[in-house]
């Protein structure tokens, strides 16, 4: 398995990883960036995020990153689920467009954090301090990019008839 770091909160890193170890599932640690390549060399069978926020069309609110992964995988032809349980379904969030995106601190940017070779958090700044930065915590990736979503209830399509089912069993008519 290939687990993307996640920047700028390396989340990929401090939780993906540390379950794939718990787990006993060989995986090795990528920056970002790299997955497209990775995609483009075959090295990538299908790509799985997860879901923040799933909107009533399809459109789906993630981590940062989720979108370029979405567009890389179309690009490549590798397909690209959301798993994510019914609940985040939002049946009165019409689209992407609707959701709000979370803007952070950009210091989440300009400085990491992780353990020295003491095992103590170190805070490390990496951009210089003239430098300004933006920090959107989430994107939006179109339904059209969504190969379909892995729920509790199955693969759902990211299709209108596999949204409506998916929201029919989360709100029942």
């Amino acid at each position: 398995m290939w687990v993307s770091e996640t920047r700028p909160r390396l989340q990929g890193a401090r939780i993906t990883a540390w379950e794939m170890v718990n787990e006993g599932i060989d995986h090795r640690l990528i920056p970002d960036g790299a997955g497209a390549q990775l995609m483009r060399q075959r090295r990538v069978d299908i790509v799985i995020t997860g879901a923040d926020r799933v909107a009533a069309n399809g459109d789906t609110a993630n981590k940062i990153g989720t979108y370029s992964h979405a567009l890389a995988a179309r690009a490549n032809g590798v397909p690209f689920y959301i798993a994510a349980p019914l609940t985040t379904f939002d049946v009165d969030t019409p689209d992407g467009e609707s959701i709000p995106i979370e803007e952070r601190s950009q210091d989440e940017v300009v400085f990491v954090e992780g353990l020295n070779d003491e095992g103590r958090i170190q805070r490390v700044r990496v951009a210089p301090k003239e430098t300004q930065a933006i920090n959107p915590a989430f994107d939006i990736t179109p339904a059209a990019l969504i190969t379909g979503f892995i729920t509790e209830v199955g693969i759902v399509p990211a299709t209108p008839d596999g949204i409506a089912y998916a929201l029919r069993r989360l709100r029942p008519i």
